[in-house]
């Protein structure tokens, strides 16, 4: 354990010693020696703790390349490179990874996009030309023209060659895609495959064909489920004539996935989309403000519905004190068919006899939920209003007969509507996680209250004369 502890202590902070090493009287030369000897990442981290000339001084030494693959590590990259001067821009464009070289383009005007764009050689600037005709929900927005592609046919030295010369300008070399004589894919070779492979080894016998992909224009949404399943380093991406035009990095999917997980949670909670610290006051309104109105009026369709049932109260005021325990439990349960229909909802092919049985599923677990979960409630009520309120054993087990009942009828409608009303809206063409998260805690509201005080005025009051 000392040890261990000794170790943690000793631990340089790197990004300190690059910090230092800036700031320090060391010439030009050996300052960018020291530089280039820490990982992108610790230089990275130190941009923020610099003054902008200090920072100035940090651009020049390190060159537009190494800069380049420094300012991956960071997050405001766009305030960065917004400092330099148009033609050094222009430079460290050339070396930055196409998707983000389009985020900073997009985030200027048009005029200053403009004159940026003029001064870009013609290759570089149909490569970001073709990231910047796709949307940000489509592939194509987020793929990079960062790749190796070699022809079918070749010999391995002719495939080692090609990736030589190609490699200078693109780094993303742990696999090469093949193509044909047209551009159309047609496999992909790993990296290591190829190195080990002899001389006389057709490449045919080394590319796997049945390779992943995706097309340029698919929704982000509608293919990161397929996605999550492949661990490849990199996704090719086809245009529709199903020929190579770039590919989803490793870092780019793990990017799409967190993104998209924290949109589906922002969208649970009746968001459009997930909100940055950023944000200004007015967009945020624009997001939530819509969903709270129309949920206002739902919450006063379930109060006038609680009002109706206002000499059920009066009589018997005790069942009050239940309500939350209806309310919760079937919210609870509804969340979780929520949860688990829009997960299965990702998948685009699944049929019509497969969505009745996830119905029946989640109704069958409703109730075995509902039932276990009722007689712990008609025990513990019963033992409450017994001990506790003095009330006598008959009229005790009428109280907690209800509840009890009234939970499992509300936790098998709750699993209903869960599972249901996402259905619906898949159907309608309208997103199920944007549209359902808020209106099914509702309707789960609605069905809770009429269900329990309706069970209440039926039997106790009614059947048994309370």
């Amino acid at each position: 354990m000392n040890n261990k502890e000794n170790l943690i202590q000793v631990r340089p902070d790197y990004a300190l010693e690059v910090l230092n090493l800036i700031k320090g009287s060391l010439s030009p030369k050996l300052m960018k020696e020291k530089l280039l000897s820490y990982h992108e990442s610790d230089i990275a981290d130190c941009l923020k703790y610099l003054k902008k000339d200090d920072r100035f001084r940090l651009y020049s030494l390190l060159g537009m390349q190494n800069l380049a693959n420094v300012l991956e590590h960071v997050d405001e990259r766009n305030t960065y490179i917004g400092e330099l001067q148009i033609k050094k821009q222009e430079e460290l464009l050339n070396y930055l990874d196409s998707t983000l070289a389009v985020d900073y383009l997009k985030s200027l005007s048009k005029n200053e996009r403009n004159v940026l764009i003029e001064i870009m050689d013609e290759k570089r600037r149909s490569e970001l030309s073709l990231v910047n005709s796709f949307d940000e929900d489509e592939i194509g927005g987020r793929m990079t023209t960062n790749y190796i592609q070699i022809k079918e046919g070749f010999s391995v030295e002719e495939a080692m060659s090609s990736l030589i010369k190609q490699a200078a300008e693109n780094d993303n070399i742990s696999t090469i895609y093949v193509v044909d004589c047209d551009g159309l894919f047609e496999g992909a070779i790993d990296l290591k495959n190829l190195i080990i492979a002899r001389k006389t080894t057709p490449l045919s016998e080394i590319t796997v064909t049945s390779y992943p992909y995706v097309y340029a224009t698919e929704l982000i949404e509608d293919c990161i489920e397929r996605l999550k399943d492949y661990r490849e380093d990199s996704i090719p991406v086809l245009n529709q004539d199903n020929k190579l035009c770039g590919v989803l990095t490793g870092q780019e999917l793990s990017t799409m996935i967190s993104d998209e997980l924290g949109d589906d949670y922002a969208k649970l909670a009746g968001l459009a989309a997930e909100e940055e610290l950023t944000e200004p006051l007015k967009m945020s309104l624009k997001k939530r403000l819509p969903w709270l109105v129309i949920l206002l009026g739902l919450g006063l369709g379930v109060s006038t519905v609680v009002g109706a049932f206002e000499h059920v109260v009066a009589h018997l005021t005790i069942i009050v004190s239940f309500q939350s325990l209806i309310l919760d439990m079937a919210g609870n349960v509804g969340t979780q068919s929520l949860a688990v229909t829009i997960r299965v909802l990702m998948d685009e092919k699944l049929s019509f006899k497969q969505k009745i049985s996830l119905i029946f599923k989640e109704l069958k677990i409703g109730f075995a939920n509902g039932f276990l979960l009722s007689i712990i409630t008609l025990c513990l009520i019963t033992g409450y209003l017994i001990l506790l309120k003095g009330q006598s054993v008959i009229t005790a087990l009428l109280y907690s007969s209800c509840t009890a009942i009234s939970l499992i009828i509300a936790i098998v409608l709750s699993s209903f509507t869960g599972t249901v009303v996402p259905l619906i809206f898949k159907k309608l063409k309208i997103d199920p996680a944007v549209a359902s998260g808020p209106l099914i805690t509702t309707i789960n509201d609605l069905v809770a209250i009429v269900t329990y005080y309706g069970l209440a005025w039926f039997f106790l009051i009614g059947v048994f004369h309370l």
